[in-house]
């Protein structure tokens, strides 16, 4: 469908939302002329001109919203030709092979993605402002060909009009939005007054002595409820049509990256895409922001840089998610067809000859990457985390770990404070020593499944167990993080490790974690290896 032929499906789109409402005040007005012409008079008769009035009013205040909203753009950091020769000069190759004017600005962001936007006027009759979002995350797990992929395919949704008609599309589902929840609000208004009306005369009757009736609000706002569910069924027609219309334009925008940067730069970088959206999630929680809560962040440019690392280390498992495309079949409601159906189609493209491209990172692309990523962190962070202290990646894994750790052997030294065993290992060990049941009463301080509240005797014991040698693990970690005696060590590949003193420590931990748990407990080889100067 060319964009002349969606600009008037939008239109006709948009127009029906008008024809809705006006048939609508035209249906409430010929009822009450109805009832006029067959005699009803008086209170009745003013009544429903009443409930008329009231089920206009969303009615017009949803056709008169005449200015289309805006969404908050992504925050980032907007860079000139000036600054990014490079990059503004691959943007505008990209732009002038699609065929389409080139944007007005670059704005680097800190996401894993690429967008664009137009500030089109007039319902999108008169072009606009053009903006091109790049996520630096996205650029640190790309190569040059990949991203151009990328660029030519926003650069598509220009060359196809597609952002002009946005702001048309977006006026249609704001204003059916809006009046969908002006009728529910007035709904919910009805039933909380009917039920506040109700509560109050139950409560007058209790103080009477007498018994009171249950609330029952059944019918309340049902008017209005009823009309929202008939601009609900004409959004949902709205949504599809538009929605149908957004997932082609995808696919056009997809041949546009084939014809720039050929077949497989551009499967590959939408199976990278797919790669790196999970990669970052993952980076993001495990390592960038490992440490606010103990008040820490990476050395600047590496709160987004750090992803590089990841990536390098996680090869096989970047792989396994290059392959794994997602088969879910599409929603009359998404917005873009699944990943696995695009990708399938531009492989099963005849061989453009364009395979193997030599390509450099598409970091380099940037003058000083380091200093762009730093950048942006000040121009995403929260002015909270730009104010944690800074610290080298293996210091920010130590620290955050040893933190966290002291935080749940906190949790077991308050319960073994309760019970009277001390709030330290050694105090711990005395009171086993002196009483092994004390090791029992501990666990049952701690949560438990309803399986094991419900076990007795020895079933009991095999439940608290692992419980209480996890515990006394926390214990021996926090004291060994403590004294020096054991680093917390980053591993980009896996999970952060413990190092301990020696080799062989980590077995022998193991064996005395066993003894002091057993049924007859044997605290004295947990004191040599732990406590012991």
């Amino acid at each position: 469908m060319g964009a002349s032929l969606r600009a008037v499906r939008a239109l006709v789109l948009l127009s029906g939302f008008y024809l809705l409402g006006v048939v609508l005040l035209a249906v409430l007005a010929g009822l009450d002329y109805a009832a006029f012409t067959a005699g009803l008079h008086g209170p009745a008769l003013f009544k429903l001109a009443i409930v008329s009035v009231v089920l206009a009013v969303p009615i017009v205040r949803g056709m008169l919203m005449l200015r289309t909203p805006k969404g908050e753009p992504p925050a980032g950091v907007p860079v000139t030709e000036a600054q990014e020769p490079l990059l503004w000069q691959t943007v505008r190759d990209t732009a002038r092979q699609v065929g389409t004017r080139a944007p007005d600005e670059i704005v680097l962001i800190g996401e894993v993605n690429a967008a664009v936007s137009e500030d089109a006027r007039l319902l999108g009759l008169r072009a606009g402002t053009r903006r091109l979002y790049i996520g630096l995350p996205l650029m640190a797990g790309l190569d040059e060909m990949q991203l151009r992929a990328v660029l030519a395919h926003e650069m598509g949704h220009y060359a196809n009009l597609d952002t002009r008609l946005t702001p048309l599309i977006a006026r249609g589902r704001a204003q059916l939005i809006r009046t969908i929840g002006h009728f529910h609000e007035r709904a919910d208004h009805k039933v909380a007054t009917e039920r506040a009306k109700q509560e109050k005369k139950a409560e007058a009757r209790i103080a009477k002595g007498k018994k009171a009736k249950a609330v029952d609000t059944t019918g309340q706002g049902a008017l209005y409820r009823g009309m929202a569910r008939i601009y609900t069924a004409y959004g949902k027609l709205y949504m599809r049509a538009t929605l149908s219309s957004a997932r082609r334009q995808e696919l056009a925008a997809d041949l546009a990256s084939v014809r720039v940067a050929g077949r497989d730069s551009t499967a590959s970088a939408l199976r990278e895409l797919n790669a790196l959206d999970s990669a970052h999630d993952f980076y993001m929680g495990s390592y960038a922001t490992l440490g606010v809560g103990a008040g820490l962040l990476p050395r600047p440019g590496e709160v987004f840089g750090g992803l590089r690392r990841l990536l390098d280390a996680r090869t096989e498992e970047l792989e396994d998610l290059r392959r794994e495309l997602s088969t879910e079949p599409t929603s009359p409601y998404d917005s873009h067809p699944a990943l696995a159906e695009r990708v399938a189609r531009i492989e099963a493209l005849p061989d453009d000859g364009r395979s193997g491209q030599a390509a450099r990172p598409a970091l380099e692309l940037l003058s000083a990457p380091g200093e762009a990523l730093a950048t942006l962190e000040q121009a995403v962070l929260t002015p909270q985390a730009l104010a944690l202290e800074r610290v080298d990646w293996d210091d920010l894994v130590h620290a955050s770990m040893t933190h966290y750790v002291g935080q749940g052997a906190q949790d077991v030294r308050e319960a073994l404070t309760a019970e009277g065993a001390g709030p330290g290992l050694a105090t711990l060990l005395d009171a086993v020593d002196a009483d092994p049941a004390v090791r029992w009463r501990i666990t049952d301080r701690f949560p438990k499944s309803e399986q094991a509240s419900a076990a007795t005797g020895r079933a009991a014991r095999e439940f608290a167990r692992p419980v209480l040698r996890r515990a006394l693990s926390q214990l021996v970690t926090a004291d060994l993080t403590a004294r020096g005696a054991a680093r917390w060590q980053l591993s980009w590949s896996e999970s952060a490790a413990l190092r301990y003193p020696s080799e062989g420590f980590e077995e022998q931990l193991g064996l005395a974690l066993d003894a002091a748990v057993a049924d007859l407990p044997d605290t004295e080889p947990l004191r040599k290896l732990v406590l012991a100067p």
